[in-house]
């Protein structure tokens, strides 16, 4: 009996993988729907600000301590405001109301002159202070000023709907995923496996001839190869065998016919002289020595049979290593490829939601001049001066609106054809230096967070029909190896891309100041699961999947150049369109 199913153990690695994924991005999504929500509760308690800080102040000018305070209650009863703090032009306090943290502690008596945010991660409180600045007569007067809090406590009562249907749907997704490869597993590997086991255990060593194993499967994968390979071992063995048989029937007749003759001599000694009886004895001699050797010859057969046994038994266990070295191959080589993918994900959201972020908040300031605008028509206060204003702040936020929705459009139509080429390798009809500057747009997460800048030189009409997708792995995998690897410990790393053009040929040449590698380190560069930062979590597969995509999927050639201190350096050669398009496979 096994210890351990195979498709077992590999069920158990895939999915260890999987939950670890699914565990990790869902707190991601967590994190930032937290971080995300408590930016847009600041952002409304700055909104707040307009709302009611002209009527604070008009209070607080006009002493009227009755109406500050009445106003503040109004505040608090604001679901997202856990407390208020209202000061005079003297710092003192007002009114304070709800949760806070000690105002004197924070500005002593000095009141703020402009917009402070504050934090307290202790408590969990943060908050907005924001001055009150009364206009009479074309001067401002400072009289005091305001400050909002509001709790975490807040902004997981907001998120905890999010946070379940999160949790929910990782769950559904990975339950459905587990079923869906208990299924395939079995079909596809254990059950074949069994029915191949049984049929090897149930064969007859002494009635091999017509025997054959067959696994039920229509498709032409390792396992009917080892059937096809364990069948011929077979036929080999029986016709061994007859070998054997026949060359044992010609020996018995050759003994039958070594017989007749010493009948034949017997006869004759009695006619023949004492030197045909010395010749008798001769002949007993070699009979003697014949049959040592049927001796010897038969012990060779064994020893034959013996050691076919063995071989046979060697090449299955082979056979099953060379199987398994080619399945872990193959996932390792799709581990890295949605690694980056899942990169490149997590990379763009962050960007796309910074302009959609601004354009909610410029929604809601345009909402809110709307009701102010709504309310002084209604009570005939409209004037042409307010109107004048909210056409301003109007043409303000939907310029705003506009540029910001553009650049997140701009950031998902790249990132979609992006991911698209990376998951495929469709070929299709590029424009070259557009496309990589869409490669480098996607990469734009990672390079924003240094000071290395990135100088292309190519022609701007370089039209090509080539697989999109290896050349943006091809890129990604080049400029993020120069990031982790070439610059670590600099500050302003350069990379230069040149490319070229003959009749027949596209030329890249790529090269970063960096830091190089060794001349050891760079004959292994190609190697798989060569890496300088295995604790670190490097696979070592990066410039291994470059060199099959350039010479398998591209039909070129890659090289690399490198010293110590002065750079890593590519050139990477490929015909400038495919003649026929390679397979794609579908990527659900």
């Amino acid at each position: 009996m096994l210890q351990q199913s195979l498709s077992k153990k590999l069920l158990t690695s895939v999915l260890s993988v999987y939950f670890l994924l699914t565990f990790v991005v869902t707190c991601g999504q967590v994190i930032a729907e937290y971080v995300n929500t408590k930016d847009y509760i600041r952002d409304e308690l700055a909104t707040l600000q307009k709302t009611f800080s002209r009527s604070l102040t008009r209070a607080i000018w006009e002493l009227n301590t009755k109406q500050t305070i009445t106003t503040a209650e109004g505040l608090l009863a604001i679901p997202m405001i856990e407390g208020i703090i209202v000061r005079d032009d003297s710092g003192e306090i007002i009114s304070q109301l709800g949760r806070s943290l000690d105002i004197h502690k924070l500005y002593s008596q000095q009141l703020v002159q402009e917009e402070v945010i504050l934090e307290d991660a202790k408590s969990g409180l943060f908050g907005y202070t924001f001055p009150l600045i009364f206009e009479f007569s074309g001067r401002a007067t400072q009289v005091g000023d305001v400050t909002l809090f509001s709790s975490r406590e807040v902004v997981f009562s907001r998120i905890m709907v999010s946070i379940y249907f999160l949790i929910g749907n990782a769950m559904i997704k990975t339950t459905f995923l587990i079923i869906l490869f208990l299924m395939a597993f079995r079909k596809l590997l254990t059950d074949p496996l069994a029915q191949l086991t049984d049929q090897i255990e149930n064969l007859e060593l002494d009635e091999l001839e017509g025997e054959h194993i067959e696994i039920e499967t229509d498709e032409h994968n390792e396992l009917k190869v080892m059937e096809k390979s364990f069948n011929r071992l077979i036929d080999k063995v029986v016709q061994y065998r007859k070998e054997l048989e026949l060359a044992q029937k010609e020996l018995i007749i050759s003994n039958e016919k070594l017989d007749q003759h010493n009948v034949q001599l017997e006869q004759d000694v009695a006619r023949k002289t004492s030197n045909l009886s010395q010749a008798m004895m001769d002949l007993q001699q070699q009979k003697y020595e014949l049959e040592k050797q049927k001796i010897v010859l038969t012990d060779e057969i064994d020893l034959r049979r013996s050691t076919e046994l063995e071989l046979l038994t060697k090449q299955t266990e082979l056979e099953r290593y060379v199987e398994e070295l080619s399945l872990a191959q193959e996932r390792l080589l799709g581990t890295e490829k949605m690694a980056a993918l899942g990169g490149l994900v997590a990379g763009i959201t962050h960007d796309i939601n910074t302009p959609i972020g601004i354009g909610v908040t410029a929604i809601s300031f345009l909402q809110e001049r709307l009701n102010q605008i709504d309310v002084a028509y209604k009570e005939k206060t409209l004037s042409p001066k307010v109107l004048e204003n909210f056409i301003n702040d109007a043409k303000q936020s939907t310029s705003l609106l506009t540029t910001n929705l553009d650049r997140a459009s701009e950031l998902i139509a790249s990132f979609k054809q992006i991911a698209v080429d990376q998951a495929s390798e469709a070929v299709r009809t590029i424009n070259f230096k557009d496309y990589i500057n869409e490669v480098i747009r996607s990469l734009h997460p990672q390079l924003k967070k240094t000071a290395h800048s990135i100088k292309l030189a190519c022609p701007e009409d370089l039209i090509l029909n080539l697989p999109a997708g290896a050349i943006s792995q091809i890129f990604t995998n080049l400029i993020m190896n120069s990031l982790i690897h070439g610059f670590e410990g600099k500050n302003n790393g350069i990379i230069d891309i040149n490319i070229a053009s003959n009749e027949t040929d596209l030329i890249i040449n790529y090269k970063d100041n960096g830091n190089g590698v060794t001349s050891e380190q760079l004959e292994k560069l190609f190697n798989p699961f060569f890496t300088t930062k295995r604790d670190q979590g490097g696979s070592g597969l990066g410039t291994h999947i470059m060199l099959n995509l350039v010479k398998q999927t591209l039909s070129g050639s890659i090289e690399a150049t490198s010293n110590t201190g002065e750079g890593l350096s590519y050139v990477i050669k490929f015909p400038k369109n495919m003649q026929k398009p390679l397979p794609i496979f579908n990527q659900d």
